[in-house]
């Protein structure tokens, strides 16, 4: 059985993660980044597909009648043709909740980063900014505590109540947003009053139609004046431009990202130059503890896939 990987270099830094428990199932071959004329290639006699953000469309799955499952190293998996992997046969399954813990922190070190100013003292340090200075403690950035600020959460999956919780032992006050509310609570709220009453407003939802640019000029107006922002789901629910008027406006005092609407960043985006905003590569899921947990989970998929029961299965 042949497995190919497409795009080993996503969840390896330095070597630091083996793949080789996926030799169990069959004969791996294993690319760091597989270029478009290589995948076609080799796709033709893959059984099992192991990918993490590589595109696999229409065009591709035809090219190979031998594939029967495509496992994803990835939650999202707006990168495959879902329904048409569905129309050939073909299972996809995902590793869902394995990043919960590490977005949440990451989430959680925006926040503190917002309100501490750590990286900016350790810049000014660092310069030689407290050597000049002429009294022992230089309040060169303003600071404040984050007990007692209201956090608005936008969804409420596993990633959004983690983050919940956290927040909640910190002292903060929790306001959620989401379409499908199953309990009768008053932090659920409009997404309006979210947006006028939150200090902080962190994004957990899906990328789709209803999301996309959810948060465009018109929604950065409603902010509470001099709000923080935060987006750990998918670049897709941002207008960037509109992300970097609010920033350059002062509407916002300041924001942080992990993912952008066009990844990797290329020069030309408008956020790169944004003032007050702190940009990660996407990799707030990877802690290496939670890689391992994800290669668990995808070795666990193939197995199940192989005894007839497929598990985390998205194309039901």
């Amino acid at each position: 059985m042949k497995i190919l990987i497409t795009d080993s270099a996503t969840l390896k830094s330095n070597n630091d993660l083996s793949l080789e428990p996926l030799k169990q199932f069959g004969e791996v071959f294993e690319y760091e980044a597989i270029t478009k004329d290589e995948l076609q290639n080799q796709i033709t006699d893959t059984d099992i597909l192991l990918c993490n953000k590589t595109i696999i469309d229409k065009s591709l799955m035809d090219k190979s009648p031998k594939l029967k499952y495509i496992g994803l190293f990835a939650t999202g998996y707006n990168n495959i043709d879902i329904n048409y992997a569905r129309k050939k046969g073909i299972t996809v399954c995902n590793a869902g909740s394995y990043s919960t813990n590490a977005v949440a922190q990451q989430v959680i070190g925006y926040i503190l980063n917002f309100y501490t100013q750590i990286p900016e003292y350790n810049a000014f340090v660092k310069q030689g900014g407290w050597q000049r200075c002429p009294v022992f403690s230089p309040l060169v950035f303003s600071t404040d505590e984050v007990w007692g600020k209201t956090l608005g959460l936008i969804g409420y999956g596993s990633i959004a109540k983690a983050v919940e919780k956290i927040a909640l032992a910190l002292g903060m006050k929790v306001l959620i947003f989401t379409r499908t509310v199953r309990e009768k609570n008053d932090k659920f709220v409009s997404l309006d009053r979210l947006l006028e009453t939150s200090d902080i407003v962190s994004v957990h939802c899906p990328l789709n139609e209803q999301s996309r640019e959810m948060f465009n000029a018109n929604t950065f107006k409603k902010f509470k004046d001099g709000a923080y922002f935060i987006n750990t789901a998918r670049g897709g629910v941002i207008n960037e431009q509109a992300l970097f008027d609010a920033l350059k406006s002062g509407k916002l005092s300041g924001a942080a990202v992990d993912v952008l609407s066009q990844e990797p960043m290329s020069n030309t985006c408008i956020l790169k130059d944004a003032p007050n905003i702190t940009i990660t590569p996407h990799t707030c899921w990877a802690p290496l503890t939670t890689r391992k947990r994800l290669l668990d989970i995808v070795c666990d998929n193939i197995a199940a896939f192989l005894n007839g029961t497929p598990k985390n299965d998205v194309t039901k």
